[in-house]
């Protein structure tokens, strides 16, 4: 059994601003369970409200990447930087809107060996570059996603939704944000229907 500290506790649910709080009991309705990352970034109020801002912007946004893609890039690039909070999280909610219980395990480990279609495995292939050399990004990149029907701003979304979860990464790392439970099963096996 761990007897590690953690350096960086949640605050007690008092203690947390009213609509941040709010938020969390949402979130609690909603899926049963408050999220760790929720409860960590609570203990800094200002940077909470940034982070799941600049987060519902690119995650809840219309535009020509499905909800399913954008997971794809958080848990490929999350698994690259060897992110557990995040992959474990997000690889959860990718099950789902994917419907497929094998998709988050293959991306996190090697995307390259995923059941992927060209669009995915191209939108995969420039995430990790903007997550792990974005310095060797020019032209023929932007041309390789336009050849599969993305244009500047579905690109600028990929590189956005890769650069926002290198950033989600090193502060999960860093402070020791351990995966909720409840994520480990979601979107691996079916949901019973309910009788009605």
């Amino acid at each position: 059994m761990s007897t590690k500290v953690d350096r960086y506790p949640a605050p007690e649910l008092n203690d947390i601003p009213e609509d941040i709080r709010a938020q969390l009991i949402a979130v609690q309705e909603k899926t049963g369970f408050v999220p760790n990352v929720f409860l960590k970034f609570s203990r800094r109020p200002a940077e909470f409200r940034a982070f799941f801002a600049y987060h519902d912007a690119l995650m809840l946004r219309q535009g020509g990447l499905t909800k399913g893609e954008k997971e794809m890039i958080v848990v490929a690039t999350s698994g690259a930087n060897g992110c557990l909070y995040c992959v474990v999280a997000h690889g959860a909610i990718l099950r789902i809107y994917e419907k497929n219980p094998l998709i988050a395990d293959q991306l996190a480990t090697n995307y390259r060996k995923a059941d992927l279609s060209p669009r995915q495995r191209a939108i995969l292939d420039f995430a990790m570059k903007v997550a792990l050399a974005s310095n060797t990004i020019d032209d023929a990149d932007f041309e390789r996603l336009a050849a599969h029907g993305l244009d500047d701003e579905d690109i600028w979304d990929v590189g956005a939704i890769a650069s926002l979860f290198a950033l989600s990464n090193r502060v999960a790392n860093f402070s020791g944000i351990m995966p909720n439970p409840e994520f480990y099963l979601m979107g691996r096996v079916p949901r019973e229907k309910k009788a009605g």
